[in-house]
């Protein structure tokens, strides 16, 4: 199978500048944060110190979990969508346009998703990514909306067996990269693998900084130390007073 003619219409500096960087704006919008506040609650303060739906979820309830999942989820597919639409890359195929425009493209998901995870609202905190990515990589119809699905289901099945939100989101952002070989190897074959180079690159470089931004969940799932879903806090022990023993007068 062939693929399609590649387009030659390039985008403009101009676009180059402007896209990403409303990309980053609206991936910086601090849903965690504020959803947080508005119960009078400083995220960065309690549990991970992390300003995402994680967090949130843990220290507010799943549904305050879900609703900022949902809303970060868009913060990456709104500019990727817009994106999409000025490029002319909706609905189009890996190879059907120039690599230009494939990793402007790209540059917009990206932004996106460091927006959310440094944020300058919040002295450049943030979330760990994985909403606003799930988001991005969903909204590049066709070429990442299957991975990023797959990549859904793997982290619902890892949470199901393992119980942690953090070793499930990891493996769900690897799984990606993996799954655009997959792909385009059952479409075009080695043909279609070069011609999707620049989104498996993107998305391999987006699963290692999820890896990166879990690195202290890594070391807690070493220890053991990791929380997991369900789980109780265990109850503090009261203190214990120490008394000291009647001391013997001595005659």
């Amino acid at each position: 199978m062939t693929l399609p003619t590649v387009s030659t219409n390039d985008p403009t500096p101009f676009l180059w500048a402007v896209l990403p960087i409303g990309a980053y704006l609206v991936g910086s919008f601090p849903t965690a944060h504020l959803l947080a506040r508005s119960r009078g609650v400083d995220l960065g303060s309690v549990g991970s110190r992390s300003y995402g739906a994680t967090n949130l979820g843990r220290t507010l309830g799943r549904g305050w979990g879900f609703a900022c999942f949902l809303i970060d989820a868009m913060k990456g597919a709104i500019p990727v969508l817009g994106a999409g639409l000025l490029l002319n890359t909706l609905g189009a195929t890996p190879g059907s346009f120039s690599p230009q425009t494939a990793w402007c493209w790209l540059a917009v998901a990206a932004a996106a998703i460091v927006g959310h995870t440094l944020s300058p609202w919040i002295r450049f905190k943030g979330g760990k990514g994985v909403a606003a990515g799930f988001g991005a990589l969903a909204a590049m119809w066709p070429i990442l909306t299957i991975p990023a699905l797959l990549a859904l289901t793997i982290w619902v099945v890892v949470l199901a067996l393992f119980r942690m939100v953090s070793l499930a989101s990891m493996v769900a952002a690897v799984s990606v990269p993996c799954s655009v070989i997959v792909s385009a190897l059952t479409a075009n074959g080695l043909e279609g693998v070069r011609a999707a180079v620049p989104f498996l690159i993107a998305s391999g470089l987006i699963a290692a900084f999820v890896v990166f931004k879990h690195r202290a969940n890594i070391a807690r799932i070493r220890s053991g130390a990791e929380p997991k879903v369900g789980q109780k806090k265990p109850a503090e022990k009261p203190a214990q007073t120490q008394t000291s023993a009647p001391t013997e007068k001595r005659t």
